[in-house]
């Protein structure tokens, strides 16, 4: 499941948490329009990425969706934040966020708030 966070987020901050095992309908449902709705109010937008201890992976659909979304809005993103400790997501960040123009930077879920501060400054 992926959830909408708006709590202490800047007008062009998307935050989203997931928890669970991610769909394609939560792609579907919550992160397509989220990510449309952004791009049509700014210029760029910041993405927040929590993966809460709960997460437990996607589905394949949900993988394809997500790549979908970063090759069609490449140069939309100015700064996205992935907060998670599962390892496998950090080091796919780590490789994948060298082909994304804009910075990548991943945090632990300790250090969640410091996410917040990097995203939003």
């Amino acid at each position: 499941m992926i959830e909408l966070i708006t709590e202490s987020m800047r007008g062009n901050v998307l935050a989203l948490a997931a928890h669970g095992k991610v769909s394609h309908q939560d792609y579907a449902q919550v992160v397509i329009p989220a990510v449309e709705e952004k791009i049509k109010t700014h210029t760029k937008v910041r993405l927040f990425f929590h993966l809460g201890e709960d997460f437990a992976g996607y589905t394949v659909e949900a993988i394809w969706d997500d790549t979908k979304i970063g090759i069609q809005h490449l140069t939309a993103f100015e700064k996205i934040a992935v907060i998670t400790n599962v390892v496998w997501v950090k080091e796919a960040v780590r490789v994948f966020g060298v082909f994304v123009p804009c910075p990548v930077k991943v945090f632990t879920n300790e250090d969640i708030a410091a996410a917040a501060v990097w995203v939003n400054e």
